[in-house]
Parts: C-alpha cells; sequence; structure tokens
C-alpha cells in the first residue's frame, strides 16, 4: 500500500491548526500517510485506533495520540468520535532540536495527560466561541501546551534506524511538496533526479523503500485530488481538466480515476450533482 505525503498550513489566525476530526461520524479510514508536522489527537468522546508504523495504539476518552514529524501513521474510525486534532509546524520547536531539524516526542502516557487534555478542550473551546481577544487567550493555553511537550515528552535517545527514516522521509517531503507545486507540468522521473541531485534509479528507489510507492503513482494521486475537485466544483469540460491537472491525454485521466473511484469521470460527476 502506497504511504501518502500530506502538507498541513496553520489556520489564519493562530499559529498551528485545530479542528475536528473529520471522522467523528465513524465508519472512516484515514489510510497510512506521514507530514512534516507535529500532530496531536486528542479524543473526548468515543474512540480511535491509531496505527504508528505497525504498532496499534487504540485510544479511549481522555486519552491522546502524538504523531511526530515524518512518522507514517494511519487512523481507524469504526464509532462516532468528538476529537480535537491540532497540527503544529515543526519550525515551532526549532530551539529544541537534536540535530538535523530533529525532534521526537514520547507516545507513552505521562503524569502530564490530564493537563495536556485540559488545555487542548480549552484552546477549542475558546477558538470555537470566538470571544474578543481570543487568538491571545488560545496562543497562551497554546505555550503552555508547547512547554510541557518539550519538558516532559521530548526524547533525545533515539536511535539511529528512526533519525535515518525521519531524514530520508524529510527529503521526500520535500520532493513531493515540489511535485504538488508544479502538478501541471510535465514531471518526468528523470527531471525530478536532476533537480534534487540523485540519480533516477535512487531516486525510485527511495520512493519505493520509504513511500512505499513510485514516483508516477504519487504525481497521479496529487494530479487526481485536483481533477476530482475541478469535477465537483465546475462545469468545466471533461478534456480541459484533463489538460489543467497535468495528465497526458484522457486515456491516462480515466484510467487512473475509474483505479480510484470505479467508475468513469462523467459519471462522478453525475453523482455529485445530483
Amino acid at each position: 500500500m502506497a504511504y501518502s505525503h500530506e502538507i498541513i498550513l496553520p489556520n489564519d489566525d493562530i499559529p498551528f491548526k485545530m479542528f475536528i476530526f473529520e471522522g467523528k461520524d465513524g465508519n472512516y479510514v484515514r489510510e497510512k500517510h506521514w507530514h512534516r508536522s507535529i500532530e496531536i489527537f486528542a479524543v473526548f468522546e468515543g474512540g480511535l485506533e491509531f496505527y504508528i508504523d505497525e504498532a496499534r495504539y487504540p485510544l479511549k476518552p481522555g486519552e491522546f495520540m502524538l504523531v511526530n514529524s515524518n512518522e507514517i501513521h494511519s487512523v481507524f474510525s469504526p464509532n462516532p468520535n468528538r476529537t480535537v486534532v491540532l497540527q503544529i509546524p515543526l519550525a515551532t520547536f526549532e530551539k529544541y532540536y537534536t540535530d538535523e531539524k530533529f525532534i521526537y516526542f514520547s507516545h507513552s502516557s505521562r503524569l502530564h495527560d490530564e493537563e495536556v487534555m485540559r488545555l487542548i478542550r480549552e484552546m477549542y473551546y475558546v477558538y470555537s466561541e470566538k470571544p474578543w481577544g481570543y487568538e491571545l487567550k488560545v496562543q497562551s493555553q497554546f505555550y503552555m501546551f508547547l512547554y510541557i511537550l518539550v519538558t516532559k515528552y521530548r526524547k533525545t535517545d533515539v536511535n539511529e534506524k528512526v533519525i535515518r527514516n525521519n531524514r530520508k522521509l524529510d527529503r521526500l517531503s520535500q520532493i513531493t511538496a515540489y511535485m504538488k507545486e508544479n502538478y501541471q507540468e510535465d514531471i518526468s522521473l528523470d527531471s525530478l533526479a536532476e533537480i534534487f541531485g540523485y540519480s533516477p534509479t535512487y531516486l525510485s528507489r527511495m520512493f519505493q523503500k520509504y513511500a512505499k510507492t513510485n514516483y508516477k503513482v504519487c504525481l497521479d494521486d496529487i494530479r487526481l485530488e485536483h481533477a476530482v475537485k475541478d469535477l465537483a466544483d465546475t462545469r468545466i469540460p471533461i478534456g480541459e481538466i484533463v489538460q489543467r491537472n497535468g495528465f497526458s491525454n484522457s486515456k491516462a485521466f480515466v484510467k487512473v480515476f475509474r483505479k480510484r473511484y470505479g467508475m468513469l469521470p462523467n459519471e462522478y460527476r453525475k453523482t455529485i450533482h445530483s
């Protein structure tokens, strides 16, 4: 199964991203993926099944999971739940890096879990209500939350394998970010390898080993994400959607689309618009 790279942007009015988990209604699976941000899932009602690499972490109310930068993870939400998600840019912790822009937090429960849950609950409540000066109140709670993370959850004795995997996925993050910015262009494996200083063979192996996919599947997934949005939100002809999203031709687009959604693009559009 391919792992996808996710790019995360903070909310407009606070220096991190905070929202209710999209799997709140249950019957939801978020497949394996990674990102450079630090991510926290705080469960207040219901429960989640969390997977980091191959390790399973069931979460119940009052518990949270902290996902480190470049950790491959997935989430299974079989039942309704109320979970608040925080996504914090890695650069927030730059003064506390161990080396190579690297910081690692423990997944194990600590005595401070209750304080962390209290802060997240209050941050989300204030942010949702937005009283006068809410940005200042949320950020004051946020910095206390960061203080607890770096003083009580940060680990410095990290093994070399974790650091090496982080290094490779960090590089792949940069490469896939470039692909997401330039998906409309003709991006070949050779050109991508040249831009980032690798041989095509080595870059291909990096995708296979660390993202469990190849560069072409990754690129098609990025293009498909934008094409599906065009199908759902516009009346743009399908031929134009093919061109504007970087697919070589309609046949290539239909093949990728049908493999993912089990129907033709025009059938999908009719279903959405109806």
